[in-house]
C-alpha cells in the first residue's frame, strides 16, 4: 500500500479568522449550500444526474491500469499547515498515542505519536470522502469506515461514498465490504464485545430520493447486510448509539432531508429518534418530551453516557436551521426533558454539524459540537465555550476514556488537541487535506505557490516549503493572479466574483470591481485572466466579458450576456465560467458558460461568434487558446455522457468554427482544466480522477505520473522554464511533477507534417516514417545530446537505421528543420 509520510513540529495555535467568529452572516449560511450546489451542478448539467458508477469505474481503472508515465512520480507541495475539513477523529480506547482522522474528501490519516507525524492509509479506496470511523474497543486492529460525508454540503457530496470498508490490521490494508449504494454514511457502530455485529446509519444520496436510506446491520463482520430500519426514501439516518451494558439497545437518529439545486428541506415529520431493544429487529420512535412538530425536527445528534447508559443527550436542529434545543433522558429514552442551551452559539445552519459527546467517565460532562464547541459540566444546566478561537464549523469530538482531559476536536480547519479538557489546545499543522479550487505561482519565482481553497481563503508559500503557507485573503479562495512584471501586484478573488488587488505583495487588498455591474450574474468561481501580452490588461467574466486596461482600475463590458439567461435553478447560473486570451493574438478571446455556450471574438470584443452548434450541451470548464498553433483552441466539459457519443475535450484548428472530439479513450469523467506545455508532453487534462496526457499522433490519452491520490484535480499550473507542473487537488492539497525527462510530442502539428520517429527509448536503431505528402528529402534531421554535442545531421533517409549503440546513455534531442532552416518539430529520446 502506498503510504504518504509527513512530519511537522508542534506549534501553538493563534488563529485569526477573516470574519468575527461570534457574528455569522447570511453569506456564511449561503456558502454551506452554494459550494456543493456548484460542485454538483457542473457535473449534473443538463440531465440532473451524476453517473457515480462511471466515476467509481474510472477510479478502479486508474488503480489497476499500467500508466504511461509510471517512471514519473508526483511530489507533494503542501500546504500542511492550512488544514481542511475533518469529519471524524478517533483514538483506540487503550492507546493515547494513536489517532485516526477522516477528511471530507482526502481519506484517512493515522498517527502513532499523537499527531507529530501522519501516514495516509486509505488512498487506494474508491472513495476518499469519509463519513465515520469506528474502532472496535476489544481489538483496535479492527476498524470499520463508512464512506461519504453525511454533512449536507461542502462539495464532497457530488459522488457521496462507496459503502463500508474494513481493516483487520490497524489500517495497513482495507477490504470493501458492501453497501456501495447507500450514498453517504453518518455513523458506524460496532457491538462492544462482538466485532462481527455492526450497524450503519445511511443517509442516502444528497440530491435524490432512494430506497437505500436507513439503518443496516451485519452479524458476520460485513459479509452480509440487512436493512433493519427504513422510514422513507427521503429520510436517512445520521447517528447511532449502542448501550454498552445491553448492546441489544440501539438508538438511531433519522433525518428527513430533501435537496435539489433549487430547493432545500433539512427536516420534517419523519425526522426523529428511534430505539430498538432487540438488536434492531423492531424499532419505536421516541417522543415523550421531544419536539413533535415537523418544523422543529431537523438534524439530530445522539450522545450516550458510557458510564451510565440510561443517560443520553440529543442535539436537535429545527428545519429552518436554528437550534431547537438540547434534550436529556435519565431513563434510557422513555422520558426526555429539555436542558439549557444558553452559552451555545446558535446559527441558522445547525444541520452542518450535529454531534453531541458525553464524557466516558462523567455523565454530567457533555460536549456540544456545533458552529463552535461548548461544554457543560453540570449535565446540561449551563454551557461554556471550549476550544475557544479554533476554526469554526465543528464536526467531531473525541474524549479519551483513559484520560478524559485528552480531548480531540476536528473541524473545517483541521485537528486540535487539548490536554486539559478543551481550555487550551494546539493545532496539528501537518495534515495535507486542503480542498483547493485553484493553483498558481509567481512567474518571477515559481517556488511562490498560490492557491484558492474551500473555506480557508487564498493561501501562499513564499519559500516553496510544505508548512509555511499563509492566508493572504479570506472567504472561499478562487483565482489568484500575480503580475509577471511586478510580483508586488497580486489579484485575489473569493466566491461569487469578489475581486481584490494588492500593490504591496499581498499585505493588504482593496476591491477592484469598479465598473462591473452589481446586478450581473457571477459564478461561484468567477474567471479572471491576464492578457498574456500585456499584464495591465485583464478580463473578467460575469454573464458578460469585461476588460480592464489599467490593472483592474476600471472595467468595461465588451460583450452582451453570453449565457442563456438566468439559470432559475436548472443546474446552471447563467454565468461565464472560463475565459482565455490567445498568446499569439490578443484580439482573439474565448469564453465558455455554465450552460454549454462557447464564444469567440477575433477583433478584441467588437463582435462575438457563437461556436457551440456542434459541441455538447454541458458545463464548460475550460477554453484554451493554443500558444503554439494559430487558430487552434481546445474546450473541456464537465458532466457525463450517459452513453452518448459526446466527448469531454474538443479541438478546433479554425478558431472554433469546426470541432473534433479528441476524447477517444478518455474515461467518461468530468474534465476540470486543460494546459499546454512547451513541447515536453502533449495537451494535459485535469479530471476528477487525475491528470491525463494526450498523444496527438495516436489520438489517445494516458494517466500522467504515479502517486496522485484518488481525488479531484481542480486545476493545474505549468512553469515552462522549469518543465514543472503543479496540480491543485480538492482534498489533498497540491502536488508537482517534473516533466523535464519526458519525451517531446509535436505540439506544432506532427500529425500534419507527417513525421513519426520511434522507438522513444532506444537501444540500437531509429526508425523514421513519413507520410506520402511529406518531402523527407527537403527536411534536415538533427540529433544533439544534452551536453550540446551534435551526433547526427542529415536527411531522413540517412537517419533511418542510424546506429546509436555507441552513444552514451542519456537523453538526446531530435529536431527537424524545414528547407527554410526553421525548426518545425522536436522530440526527446532516451538512449539506454
Amino acid at each position: 500500500m502506498t503510504r504518504f509520510l509527513i512530519t511537522c513540529s508542534l506549534s501553538f495555535l493563534f488563529l485569526s479568522l477573516f470574519s468575527c467568529k461570534n457574528s455569522y452572516t447570511e453569506m456564511e449560511e449561503e456558502k454551506k449550500g452554494i459550494a456543493d450546489d456548484w460542485f454538483y451542478s457542473q457535473r449534473a448539467y443538463p440531465d440532473g444526474l451524476i453517473n457515480k458508477q462511471g466515476y467509481f469505474e474510472a477510479i478502479m481503472d486508474k488503480n489497476t491500469s499500467v500508466q504511461n508515465r509510471t517512471s514519473l512520480n508526483w511530489s507533494f507541495e503542501g500546504p500542511l499547515n492550512t488544514g481542511g475539513r475533518l469529519t471524524d477523529v478517533e483514538m483506540p480506547h487503550d492507546d493515547q498515542q494513536t489517532i485516526y482522522v477522516g477528511a471530507a474528501s482526502g481519506g484517512i490519516f493515522k498517527s502513532t505519536d499523537q499527531g507529530e507525524s501522519w501516514s495516509a492509509i486509505f488512498d487506494e479506496a474508491l472513495s476518499l470522502s469519509i463519513g465515520d470511523i469506528e474502532i472496535y474497543q476489544e481489538d483496535s486492529d479492527i476498524i470499520y469506515v463508512g464512506t461519504g460525508e453525511s454533512n449536507a454540503g461542502g462539495s464532497s457530496l457530488a459522488y457521496d461514498g462507496y459503502g463500508v470498508y474494513k481493516s483487520t490490521d490497524a489500517g495497513d490494508s482495507w477490504t470493501q465490504i458492501g453497501l456501495e449504494n447507500v450514498g453517504s454514511i453518518g455513523k458506524v457502530a460496532v457491538h462492544p464485545t462482538n466485532q462481527d455485529i455492526v450497524y450503519v446509519a445511511a443517509m442516502g444520496d444528497l440530491f435524490g430520493k432512494n430506497e437505500e436510506r436507513g439503518v443496516y446491520k451485519s452479524i458476520n463482520g460485513g459479509q452480509d447486510w440487512e436493512q433493519v430500519l427504513f422510514v422513507s426514501d427521503s429520510t436517512g439516518f445520521v447517528d447511532l448509539a449502542i448501550n454498552p451494558n445491553n448492546p441489544d439497545i440501539i438508538y438511531a437518529a433519522g433525518w428527513e432531508r430533501i435537496r435539489r439545486v433549487d430547493f432545500r428541506q433539512y427536516g420534517g415529520e419523519t425526522s426523529g429518534v428511534y430505539r430498538s431493544t432487540d438488536g434492531g429487529e423492531t424499532w419505536e420512535e421516541l417522543s415523550n418530551g421531544l419536539p413533535v412538530q415537523a418544523a422543529q425536527k431537523g438534524r439530530i445528534g445522539i450522545g450516550i453516557s458510557a458510564s451510565n447508559p440510561d443517560i443520553l443527550y440529543l442535539h436537535y436542529a429545527q428545519v429552518n436551521g436554528y437550534l431547537a434545543g438540547v434534550f436529556k433522558t435519565v431513563n434510557g429514552g422513555d422520558d426526555w426533558f429539555e436542558v439549557s442551551s444558553d452559552g451555545i452559539e446558535n446559527v441558522p445552519y445547525m444541520w452542518w454539524f450535529g454531534r453531541i459527546e458525553v464524557d466516558p467517565v462523567d455523565p454530567d460532562k457533555v460536549y456540544f459540537v456545533g458552529f463552535s464547541n461548548s461544554k457543560s459540566t453540570d449535565g446540561g444546566n449551563s454551557w461554556d465555550a471550549t476550544f475557544p478561537g479554533v476554526h469554526v464549523d465543528q464536526h467531531s469530538i473525541f474524549v479519551h476514556p483513559q484520560n478524559t482531559d485528552l480531548v480531540l476536536s476536528g473541524n473545517d480547519g483541521g485537528l486540535y488537541i487539548s490536554y486539559d479538557g478543551g481550555d487550551q489546545y494546539i493545532k496539528r499543522d501537518n495534515l495535507p487535506i486542503t480542498q483547493m479550487y485553484t493553483i498558481n505561482f509567481d512567474p518571477s519565482n515559481p517556488e511562490r505557490i498560490y492557491s484558492g481553497t474551500q473555506d480557508n481563503g487564498t493561501n501562499r508559500t513564499v519559500t516553496g516549503n510544505l508548512d509555511d503557507w499563509t492566508r493572504i485573503y479570506g472567504g472561499d479562495g478562487f483565482h489568484c493572479l500575480i503580475d509577471p512584471n511586478n510580483s508586488n501586484i497580486i489579484y485575489a478573488s473569493s466566491q461569487n466574483g469578489n475581486l481584490v488587488k494588492s500593490t504591496n505583495g499581498g499585505l493588504n487588498f482593496l476591491g477592484s470591481t469598479n465598473g462591473i455591474s452589481f446586478n450581473d450574474r457571477k459564478n461561484w468561481k468567477t474567471p479572471v485572466v491576464f492578457d498574456p501580452a500585456n499584464s495591465s490588461t485583464l478580463y473578467y467574466g460575469s454573464d458578460k466579458v469585461y476588460r480592464s486596461t489599467n490593472q483592474a482600475g476600471f472595467w468595461t463590458a465588451i460583450s452582451s450576456d453570453l449565457s442563456n439567461g438566468s439559470g432559475n435553478g436548472n443546474l446552471t447560473y447563467g454565468t461565464i465560467t472560463t475565459i482565455d486570451v490567445s498568446a499569439l493574438d490578443s484580439d482573439v478571446i474565448y469564453a465558455g458558460t455554465d450552460d454549454g455556450n462557447v464564444w469567440a471574438t477575433t477583433n478584441g470584443g467588437d463582435t462575438w461568434i457563437y461556436l457551440s452548434d456542434d459541441l455538447p450541451e454541458r458545463w464548460v470548464t475550460k477554453v484554451l487558446a493554443s500558444s503554439e498553433v494559430e487558430g487552434r483552441v481546445y474546450v473541456s466539459f464537465s458532466g457525463y455522457r450517459f452513453n452518448a457519443y459526446e466527448g469531454h475535450i474538443y479541438q478546433s484548428d479554425d478558431y472554433g468554427l469546426t470541432w473534433t472530439n479528441i476524447s477517444e479513450n478518455l474515461a467518461d469523467i468530468p474534465v476540470n482544466d486543460l494546459i499546454e506545455t512547451d513541447g515536453l508532453t502533449g495537451l494535459l487534462a485535469a479530471s476528477d480522477v487525475g491528470v491525463h496526457e494526450y498523444d496527438e499522433s495516436t489520438g489517445t490519452w494516458t494517466l500522467l505520473g504515479d502517486g496522485l491520490p484518488n481525488v479531484v484535480v481542480s486545476e493545474m499550473a505549468y512553469v515552462s522554464g522549469e518543465a514543472l507542473l503543479y496540480a491543485g487537488t480538492y482534498g489533498r492539497s497540491a502536488f508537482s511533477l517534473d516533466l523535464s525527462s519526458l519525451t517531446s510530442t509535436n505540439k506544432s502539428g506532427a500529425k500534419e507534417i507527417g513525421i513519426k520517429v520511434y522507438p522513444t527509448i532506444i537501444e540500437d536503431y531509429l526508425t523514421v516514417e513519413t507520410d506520402a505528402d511529406f518531402d523527407r528529402n527537403r527536411a534536415i534531421f538533427s540529433l544533439v545530446t544534452t551536453e550540446g554535442r551534435q551526433i547526427f545531421y542529415g536527411s531522413a533517409n540517412d537517419l533511418e537505421g542510424f546506429d546509436l549503440s555507441g552513444i552514451a546513455s542519456g537523453t538526446i534531442v531530435l529536431t527537424v528543420f524545414s528547407s527554410e532552416n526553421q525548426a518545425v518539430w522536436t522530440k526527446q529520446l532516451i538512449v539506454l
